[in-house]
């Protein structure tokens, strides 16, 4: 048992041991016995370091969505901020006039926005109407379990890994 195999090596080498023994019609020698022991053996260390793996980094994924939350949040108070000083200096440019500070100038510029009330009400030719189609997956798969048949269409069944 001192190879370090890999969980595929060791999901192979049961493969081969179990068609050994439907080649000897079932029977069990006691080379087999010992090989499904060291295997199994094998494939619990091997399983509970996978666990150890899977455990650190769903740990330190969580860590990631907290680091992502308090970076977002960072960049709303310098977006605020950024804002909030703007204003400050529109507000001064308003009040002053145009004014130069070395190389740099402090002005204004003139800009339109266009502001809807309601979409609904404008005639056709100012609207965009954009349509994204996408397959209800709840309803098909309801209507595939009643055993209806939809063309192009298929219920996978998959086996998911559950870790208690």
């Amino acid at each position: 048992m001192g190879e370090n195999k890999s969980l595929y090596g060791i999901i192979e080498e049961q493969r081969y041991t179990e068609s050994e023994i439907e080649e000897m019609g079932g029977e069990l020698t006691p080379e087999l016995e010992e090989r499904l022991e060291i295997t199994a053996l094998q494939l619990q260390s091997k399983s509970i370091a996978y666990l150890e793996v899977i455990k650190t980094k769903e740990g330190f994924n969580g860590l990631i969505d907290a680091e992502i939350k308090r970076l977002q949040a960072m960049k709303k108070t310098n977006v605020n901020l950024v804002n909030r000083l703007k204003d400050n200096l529109l507000t001064a440019v308003k009040t002053f006039g145009a004014f130069e500070v070395g190389l740099t100038k402090f002005g204004t510029r003139a800009s339109q926005t266009i502001e809807v009330e309601d979409v609904n009400a404008l005639p056709k030719e100012f609207k965009v109407v954009k349509v994204v189609e996408s397959a209800d997956k709840a309803e098909l798969k309801r209507a595939l379990k009643r055993g209806e048949e939809v063309d192009g269409v298929t219920l996978v069944n998959h086996l998911n890994l559950k870790i208690n």
